[in-house]
């Protein structure tokens, strides 16, 4: 076969610096936009970028030759400098992250739930979210097994 065909479908979740609500209101329809940008221009597809003042979320769609720790590593460090240059204060992401897979058929739905993260998160808080994403995808915190 003389061409690689993948369909790579990844849900990043990550937090801001010990969870701090650091993204400034009037940025957050900037910093999607412009990580989705960092994407592109990294050879990745956004498909939808969302969250709240202490967390993102990102469904990236990678092509076959990006590992998964480098598609966040580039759309965090992107960020972060983004924020960076638009705000008084220091922005740090959290070092770790959530890296989710997806399979096509979930693709809108995913997308849908990232968009509306602002909607979501005033019935449910970050950490909650992230305890059931973990669940859900059958991972088990050592502080958490037997």
């Amino acid at each position: 076969m003389a061409h690689s065909h993948t369909s790579i479908l990844i849900h990043a979740v990550f937090a801001t610096k010990e969870r701090c609500p650091m993204i400034p209101a009037e940025l957050v329809e900037r910093l999607w936009a412009f990580s989705g940008g960092i994407a592109i221009q990294n050879g990745m597809v956004a498909l939808a970028v969302g969250g709240t003042t202490n967390h993102m979320h990102v469904l990236l769609s990678l092509p076959a030759t990006m590992p998964v720790a480098k598609a966040v590593q580039l759309v965090k460090a992107g960020s972060s400098k983004f924020l960076n240059e638009n705000m008084k204060a220091r922005f740090e992401w959290q070092q770790g992250y959530g890296a989710f897979t997806v399979s096509v058929s979930q693709k809108e739905v995913t997308a849908a739930y990232i968009r509306g993260q602002a909607e979501h998160h005033r019935k449910v808080d970050f950490a909650e979210e992230y305890r059931a994403f973990l669940a859900k995808h059958g991972i088990v915190l050592e502080f958490n097994r037997p």
